[in-house]
C-alpha cells in the first residue's frame, strides 16, 4: 500500500470517532453479518449497488475491500454494479486521485475500465455494470444499497442472503460548481471511514 493511501486511511481511522450512534448501530448490522461469515471460515462477498454505479458504489466497493484488506480479512471480496450501466464519473476518478491512487485507463471512452493502483502490483479494476453483471457473484452475497434510489426501487435482489440500507448523499448535485471537488472528497472520506469501522469491529 502506498504511502500516501496509508496515510489517507490513517486519517479516515481518526474520524471514526466522529459517526454517529444511530449510524454505528446501522453499520454493526453489517458486521454482524461478516462475522458470521468469519466464524463458518466461508468467503465472503458483498456487491455495492447504486443506480448508476458511478461514484457512491465505486467508492463504496474500492474502500470497502481496503479495509477488508487493512484489517487482514482476505476472504472478503467486493464489488459494484448498479440498476443502469453509465460509467465511473471523471469526478469520482480524480476524487480517488486525489485519495492517493494512481489511475490508469483503458477500453472505450463512454464507460472505460478504470485501474487504480494502490502499491506495487496491486489494484482494483472499476467500471460500471450492472449489479447482476457476469463478473459479479450471482449467489450468497450480500448487497449494499448506497443511494436511495436503487434502494426504493429495487425491493429484490436475486441472489442476495444479505441486504442493508446504507445510503450516502450524492455528490452529483455539485457537479460543475465551486463546490465540486469538496463535496466528492468528502463522500469519498465519509465512506472509507464507515468501510474502516465495519472492518475494525470484526474479530479474527
Amino acid at each position: 500500500m502506498n504511502q500516501n493511501i496509508s496515510v489517507y486511511l490513517r486519517r479516515c481511522l481518526s474520524a471514526i470517532e466522529g459517526i454517529s450512534p444511530e449510524r454505528k448501530k446501522l453499520l454493526d448490522q453489517l458486521v454482524a453479518y461478516l462475522q458470521n461469515k468469519h466464524h463458518r471460515a466461508e468467503e465472503t462477498h458483498l456487491i455495492y449497488i447504486c443506480t448508476h454505479n458511478s461514484r457512491r458504489s465505486h467508492f463504496a466497493q474500492v474502500w470497502a475491500q481496503l479495509a477488508a484488506e487493512y484489517y487482514g480479512f482476505y476472504r472478503v471480496k467486493v464489488f459494484s454494479g448498479g440498476t443502469e450501466v453509465t460509467r465511473v464519473h471523471p469526478n469520482t476518478i480524480a476524487a480517488f486521485q486525489r485519495a492517493g491512487f494512481e489511475v490508469k485507463l483503458s477500453g472505450t471512452p463512454n464507460n472505460p475500465h478504470v485501474e487504480l493502483l494502490y502499491g506495487g502490483q496491486q489494484s482494483m479494476l472499476c467500471f460500471s455494470k450492472e449489479y447482476h453483471h457476469s463478473g459479479n457473484p450471482q449467489k450468497d452475497f450480500a448487497a449494499i444499497m448506497t443511494c436511495s434510489e436503487a434502494e426504493e426501487n429495487c425491493p429484490f435482489i436475486p441472489g442476495a442472503e444479505f441486504r442493508l440500507g446504507t445510503t450516502y448523499a450524492d455528490p452529483k448535485a455539485f457537479d460543475g460548481s465551486p463546490e465540486q471537488d469538496k463535496a466528492y472528497d468528502e463522500r469519498c472520506a465519509q465512506i472509507a471511514t464507515e468501510c474502516l469501522y465495519v472492518f475494525s469491529k470484526l474479530k479474527h
